[in-house]
């Protein structure tokens, strides 16, 4: 099995294909500024990417809270990341919290977050760049941005509005108001809510689901839900045949068609 690497802020496991990562500064509220839960997710995305060992990447929160965002002691002190003139803060958050959805829409691997409590401002935006949302009933989820007088600045409006629609992501992003776990799944930002107890039972059993499939074959799959927004369905088919060729000339395809002929011989 392949080195997993050390992280400052978060733990990484990796465990029958499915690699865990479990942002892990409760003291902070596993805020995503003002720790190295940054440096240690852009890391993470990077080693998933290069570890054939993995098909899935799950997401989740130590502690009572999957993330709540940016550190608001350092916004009022304007220091950190916050700190600086206009010129000086922009350049921080290309160097700091936007590498996370630059990471994070670049990893190959599905990408499940178990939200195990409330996800607000970047936190609820960190969910939304994962590819299944499973949460908690103790969930929470708020663009509280302009709450603060701040706009979405890690990219958050690009991807709600992407996830539930323009005129609904506008009316969260506008009111700054923070929704249930029970509402969050009715407007489609959730799969699944269960209850607290049982969060990551139900994360990993959709991630192990997703581990068994072919791991080549899933890696292509979800380049290509990645690829079809943008582009034309001509070109999406070109792109598809060539990589349905590389698949059928994989060694995991033939395995898994006998496994399906032992399969139904059995059936008879």
């Amino acid at each position: 099995m392949a080195a997993v690497p050390t992280l400052t802020d978060a733990l990484l496991t990796l465990e029958n294909r499915v690699a865990t990562l479990t942002l892990n500064r409760h003291d902070l509220r596993n805020a995503l500024t003002g720790s190295n839960l940054i440096e240690d997710i852009v890391t993470t995305a990077e080693w998933v990417n290069q570890c054939t060992d993995v098909s899935v990447l799950l997401i989740t929160g130590a502690g009572s809270a999957f993330s709540a965002g940016g550190n608001i002691r350092d916004m009022a002190n304007r220091s950190g990341d916050f700190a600086g003139d206009v010129a000086e803060c922009a350049d921080r958050y290309r160097k700091g919290i936007q590498r996370i959805p630059l990471a994070l829409q670049n990893v190959e691997v599905p990408i499940i977050a178990a939200v195990n409590g409330p996800a607000i401002g970047a936190g609820f935006d960190l969910a939304n760049m994962a590819d299944i949302r499973i949460a908690s009933e103790n969930a929470k989820f708020g663009e509280t941005f302009l709450n603060l007088g701040i706009i979405p600045g890690d990219g958050g409006a690009w991807f709600m509005q992407r996830l539930i629609g323009y005129q609904r992501a506008f009316e969260l992003t506008l009111t700054g108001r923070v929704i249930d776990a029970a509402e969050a799944k009715v407007l489609g930002i959730v799969l699944e809510v269960v209850p607290a107890g049982e969060l990551l039972d139900a994360a990993s059993a959709m991630a192990s689901r997703i581990a068994s499939q072919p791991p080549k074959a899933t890696r292509l799959t979800k380049r290509l839900m990645k690829m079809a927004p943008r582009m034309e369905l001509e070109d999406f088919l070109d792109v598809c045949a060539n990589f349905q060729g590389m698949c059928h000339n994989e060694p995991e395809h033939l395995e898994a068609v006998n496994k399906m002929l032992e399969t139904m011989a059995k059936k008879k």
